[in-house]
């Protein structure tokens, strides 16, 4: 079968040294076009997950769906498997306040859903028919306009539920660190990564998979401290504690 990431594999390992050998170290790259429903629903789960581990988050999001469907309703197949379906944006807009932290929303993320609703309704948000067809800038202004969605969300959304193959999430953390590890400098700056990240174009999703990897890879052991330097830290302590008492 052939991997769907040949070119960028060639592409990148051509343009970067380290990298390459990076690369042959790790499985395949996995970004694959994921299922996603609609970009409403994948905002909504996106606002839920902030912050919380996914266990947790994915208790909540199930407590607030069921708020919206009778009891004992059939699951739906999603890109998790099978779970309950989600509100309408129209639901989720109508029901009280209190019945949506009742399941567990926070007031911030419980403002954000409702935000999210009502863009979606008057046309903010688009359907995914509309947004295959926008640039990833134009995809990014819309989204962003959403209540407590930031550039880093609608970049996952990007690179991983629509399968856009030029993503840099700069503000990511693991691929910021992944690249310093990877290159041995210091941690890059957003604007800096920005400018570094330029030679992997127009496969920069694949280079950031890659660099999430280059965290576990690359990364440099922990050096105990010498003994000599220890013992000199215990003995300064001592002294200093000795001072204090004769005081």
């Amino acid at each position: 079968m052939k991997d769907r990431h040949a070119a960028a594999i060639a592409h990148l390992s051509k343009v970067d040294k380290k990298l390459a050998k990076l690369i042959a170290k790790c499985p395949p790259c996995a970004i694959k076009p994921d299922y996603i429903q609609n970009i409403f629903e994948g905002l909504m789960e996106a606002i839920v997950y902030q912050q919380l581990s996914g266990k947790a988050a994915a208790t909540i999001l199930n407590r607030v769906k069921a708020l919206f469907v009778p009891p004992d309703s059939p699951t739906i197949d999603t890109r998790h498997g099978k779970a309950l379906p989600f509100p309408t944006p129209v639901q989720l807009l109508a029901a009280p306040d209190e019945l949506l932290r009742s399941a567990g929303l926070s007031g911030a993320k419980t403002k954000a859903v409702k935000d999210l609703a009502a863009k979606t309704i008057d046309g903010t948000v688009p359907d995914v028919k509309a947004i295959r067809k926008m640039s990833d800038d134009d995809i990014i202004a819309h989204l962003t306009q959403v209540r407590g969605i930031g550039r880093w969300t609608v970049e996952m959304i990007l690179l991983f539920n629509l399968y856009r193959p030029d993503v840099w999430p700069v503000d990511d953390l693991g691929v910021r660190k992944g690249y310093g590890y990877l290159h041995g400098i210091e941690m890059p700056k957003q604007k800096e990564l920005m400018a570094l990240g330029e030679i992997y174009k127009p496969y920069r999703s694949v280079a950031a998979w890659y660099m999430w990897r280059a965290c576990d890879k690359c990364k440099p052991p922990l050096v105990p401290p010498a003994r000599n330097v220890v013992k000199k830290k215990v003995v300064a302590k001592k002294k200093t504690a000795a001072k204090r008492k004769s005081r």
